[in-house]
């Protein structure tokens, strides 16, 4: 049989998924924070009056960037303490 007609089994269990759904869901909110602070620091760059205030705005979006891998690597910590022994450093289907 070729390499690339095998299956692939993977074993996850229930605790691994509301692990990954739970980091999922902090990701996609830091991601939706980071879009906000952006949108609305650009606005406050059409006033003179609010452009420091956007300027700031635009600092916190930037420290919300830096929260995506810390997110990331809090994630794979988490689920490595999970793994059995022979499966730890097998991150091929890890995102």
């Amino acid at each position: 049989m070729p390499e690339s007609s095998r299956d692939i089994h993977l074993r996850i269990g229930r605790e691994e998924l509301v692990i990954r759904q739970r980091y999922q869901v902090i990701s996609i909110a830091n991601d939706v924070l980071i879009g906000l602070w952006f949108l609305i620091g650009s606005f406050m760059f059409f006033s003179d009056a609010l452009m420091t205030t956007g300027t700031w705005l635009f600092v916190i979006g930037s420290v919300e960037m830096l929260i995506r891998p810390v997110i990331r690597l809090i994630r794979h910590l988490h689920l490595q303490r999970l793994r059995s022994p022979a499966t730890v450093g097998d991150d091929s289907f890890d995102y």
